[in-house]
């Protein structure tokens, strides 16, 4: 028997918000009309989900930065977004968000072009096929490209929302894309990092996947907590946008595959309708004032137990700053300083 939460997804019905799993990008961004003077800085906006959410939001007035490893994927996307709308104003610079030494210069060349800055969405998602890789820094491939590169991010341009917040009186937005998928991990997410990336265990890409999106979850926690401290005028949220066949799942070819995508075809949502919660969470003014919430078919929704940790929030928090502070100085990596030393927020 399906539960009332399977049939409404499976049936697209709306929820609170008046859109459901069925609405799409265009669909919940209506009032975005107009909006001229907001720039949106989009992490993986050269297909997928990230493609729909830059091009809607160019769709309706805003400047979109797009950062990319792949500078020629960025440009064509932005020659196609530019065919659509040629109004549109679509900025690409060069990102790598698995190294931290290239998420502090793209930093630093969009800080230079002094524009403001209303929206991050931090999208890009990275699968890890295989056997264990690891970043430039040391730290397995998939957490420092979803997690660490988006926290390093968000760290150095999270000024520059503060300054336009306050300038402006529009209310700055942060968008962290999660997944479900978070809810699939349930122990001790540091130990488990610290044993792989030193190969004391075997390596499992689901595994190292989920962690990553359950630290964007933490991280959506903690930073929402931070700004509430601080008094600024910036919201932070995590969204799921569902599961769509996009490229990440694409990489996973094969006739099993192929059948389970088969099978759950009426489970899967366009890519337009993906996007909409990224959308809604990022332009829709009902959000206004919502911050550490976690977002599903484009309404609040809840993470897993794990995700609602503050204690793990917290130590998330001061082991993400020991990692990007001994790569900035060049120390050997402190990945895993023991967990009684968190404590609070620093």
């Amino acid at each position: 028997m399906l539960l009332p939460g399977a049939v409404r997804y499976l049936l697209g019905s709306p929820g609170a918000t008046g859109f459901g799993s069925k609405s799409t990008a265009e669909e919940v961004t209506p009032e975005l009309g107009g909006a001229g003077a907001v720039t949106a800085v989009i992490t993986g906006a050269t297909s997928g989900i990230g493609a729909e959410t830059a091009r809607v939001l160019a769709m309706r007035g805003a400047r979109v930065v797009i950062p990319a490893r792949n500078v020629k994927a960025a440009e064509d996307m932005r020659a196609r977004i530019r065919q659509e709308c040629p109004a549109a104003d679509v900025l690409v610079l060069p990102l790598d968000l698995s190294s931290l030494a290239s998420v502090r210069d793209f930093a630093g060349r969009f800080l230079a072009l002094r524009l403001p800055l209303n929206l991050l969405i931090n999208n890009a998602g990275k699968f890890s096929h295989g056997q264990l890789a690891l970043s430039e820094d040391g730290v397995e491939m998939t957490f420092a490209t979803n997690y660490l590169g988006h926290f390093l991010l968000t760290k150095l341009l999270l000024g520059r929302m503060e300054e336009t917040a306050a300038a402006t009186g529009v209310q700055g937005r942060i968008v962290n894309v999660s997944s479900s998928v978070h809810g699939w991990f349930t122990g001790d997410w540091a130990d488990y990092l610290r044993l792989v990336t030193s190969r004391k265990i075997p390596y499992d890409a689901t595994q190292a996947y989920a962690v990553s999106k359950l630290a964007n979850v933490l991280h959506t926690r903690e930073l929402a907590a931070r700004l509430q401290e601080a008094g600024a005028n910036v919201t932070v949220n995590c969204v799921h946008p569902g599961i769509v066949r996009t490229r990440l799942n694409r990489d996973r070819e094969g006739v099993l595959t192929d059948l389970v995508f088969l099978l759950l075809s009426k489970l899967l949502k366009t890519i337009p309708q993906a996007a909409a919660t990224t959308c809604y969470v990022a332009a829709h003014p009902r959000v206004a004032g919502v911050s550490g919430r976690y977002f599903a078919d484009c309404n609040e929704a809840l993470p897993s137990p794990a995700a609602t940790n503050r204690h793990e929030a917290a130590r998330l928090w001061q082991i993400s700053e020991a990692m990007i502070d001994a790569q900035q100085h060049h120390h050997d990596l402190l990945l895993f300083p023991p967990a009684q030393t968190a404590g609070g927020r620093t």
